[in-house]
């Protein structure tokens, strides 16, 4: 077999090739000079080769989006809905093809890319809901025989920009919800996963009778499009999920550029979980664990630090380094393997540099085992410092540092103390404690003995401070996707009232 066959019976989904651009409601080859090469981290093996999205293609795909939009926000509600809980069901019934895709695109391990479809199927089927949920308002006037109205409609094109980590559900949380309240997308997936984070979807999407045009997907390197994706005239809207540096760029990009457009960014975190001196010792430890390193920590709800007030620090460190030597790592392909490998040699290098710099600073390695090729096994850093590097930064990686809190409000106070705010957790016996605890706690999510990597899709998600802006899921998600238009309504002498 030649390269050439083998790439193309490699880069297929439901018999469907998936390694083109799909702009337009076509599948064609990308305008650019450059390609993708998108390969399996764990064994570098070719799943297939991209000719990359020009700025030609990106305008071509917006100006699609945005003739396409009326059309599809003036179908029926029961209509978009219908499309898109067959999206949710073919999202489960490809079930097996998807895990495989993300394992060897991503490096996902079974059970998380398990996870990751379910989320998606999840999100999907909630979206499903929100065509008939867009309401508006009718409010009393201070003029007299004046009503004014509140509507609710598109926002028109949504620009979706997803991560490699959790591509396909980091995806779809917007696009499916975008889509059912009558916008069309444009999605640009990272370039480590431009099948599992795009082209995948356009295929489901297209089996489930989306209209041409309501979505495109462009496959294309950042430095090429990547501003103009956010710049571009057409969006209304930019949905980014990645790290807060690239997240302050598209914000700055999308707010101060000629046209001005909302954004919604879900960036980076540094997840702290506390264990309060009461704590069930060994239920903290059975959450910290996956909390820690599922995905091998490359989720920015990952626990970060842990922070254990020190009437129980020995006791809880012992018995979680334990549990740390325990965890299965290696190929992502495997049945109950939990780590797998990072998705590139950048993040790889990344980690190791993290990894010197907690020595460097006095930081003890309590976990560790050698580096094979992506494969980084779980670290464990204690004697740690809330100055050290390791607790500063977000990791994404399968490492985390354990600090030790003099008391409760010590232990608020090393919560607290950084600019990033996310998810967090807190475990303790008393739950009206770990209550007030979570209230004080500087983040958008916080739970009460449970691990801080958790998401409903009908209930908010989202971060403070440098972690991002906005809200996705449920309730949230319709009003992230939706504009707010006043409409004043005065009653003449003479005319009807407009209430009758």
């Amino acid at each position: 077999m030649t390269t050439s066959s083998q790439e193309k019976t490699a880069a297929t989904f439901a018999g469907q090739p998936v390694n083109a651009q799909f702009i337009a409601g076509e599948w064609r080859q990308g305008r650019s000079e450059r390609v993708n090469t998108n390969t399996n981290p764990y064994d570098d093996s070719l799943l297939a080769r991209i000719q990359q999205a020009s700025a030609e293609d990106l305008d071509e795909a917006y100006r699609a989006a945005e003739a396409a939009q009326p059309a599809w926000a003036a179908m029926v509600p029961r209509e978009r809905a219908k499309i898109i809980r067959r999206a949710g069901e073919i999202l489960e019934e490809r079930r097996e093809e998807i895990v495989s895709w993300l394992v060897k695109e991503g490096g996902a391990t079974v059970l998380k890319a398990n996870i990751e479809v379910s989320l998606a199927a999840g999100i999907t089927a909630e979206s499903a809901s929100f065509p008939t949920r867009v309401h508006g308002t009718i409010h009393p006037s201070n003029t007299e025989d004046r009503e004014m109205r509140v509507y609710r409609k598109p926002v028109g094109v949504v620009g979706v920009i997803s991560p490699w980590n959790f591509p396909l559900h980091l995806s779809q949380r917007s696009v499916a919800p975008a889509l059912a309240v009558g916008n069309a997308v444009v999605i640009k997936p990272a370039s480590d996963t431009p099948v599992t984070g795009g082209l995948l979807l356009a295929r489901v999407f297209e089996e489930a009778g989306l209209p041409q045009g309501v979505l495109s997907v462009v496959v294309g390197a950042g430095s090429e499009i990547g501003d103009e994706f956010v710049a571009h005239p057409v969006p209304r809207l930019i949905s980014f999920t990645g790290s807060t540096p690239v997240g302050q760029q598209v914000g700055a990009t999308a707010t101060a550029g000629e046209h001005l457009k909302k954004v919604s960014l879900e960036l980076g975190g540094n997840a702290p979980l506390v264990v309060l001196d009461d704590a069930d010792i060994d239920a903290a430890v059975a959450e910290a664990v996956p909390g820690t390193f599922l995905h091998s920590g490359q989720i920015c709800m990952s626990v970060n630090r842990i922070i254990v007030q020190a009437p129980v620090y020995d006791e809880f460190v012992e018995k979680f380094t334990a549990a740390a030597r325990s965890v299965t790592y290696g190929d992502p392909s495997a049945e109950g393997v939990l780590v797998g490998p990072v998705v590139n040699d950048t993040q790889l290098e990344g980690l190791k540099k993290k990894i010197a710099g907690a020595r460097a600073e006095g930081a003890t390695v309590a976990v560790e085992q050698d580096i094979t090729g992506r494969v980084v096994p779980p670290h464990v850093f204690v004697d740690v410092t809330a100055d050290m590097e390791i607790a500063r930064e977000e990791i994404f990686g399968p490492m985390v540092s354990i600090l030790k809190a003099n008391d409760e409000e010590d232990a608020l106070r090393l919560a607290n103390d950084h600019v990033y705010g996310l998810s967090s957790s807190v475990f303790t016996q008393d739950l009206d404690r770990g209550v007030r605890f979570a209230q004080r706690v500087k983040a958008g999510m916080t739970y009460v003995n449970e691990m801080t990597v958790q998401d409903e899709a009908h209930v908010a998600f989202g971060g403070e401070r440098n972690s991002g802006l906005g809200r996705f899921n449920g309730e949230w998600a319709i009003e992230e996707f939706t504009a707010a238009h006043t409409i004043g309504v005065k009653r003449l002498p003479g005319t009807a009232d407009p209430k009758e």
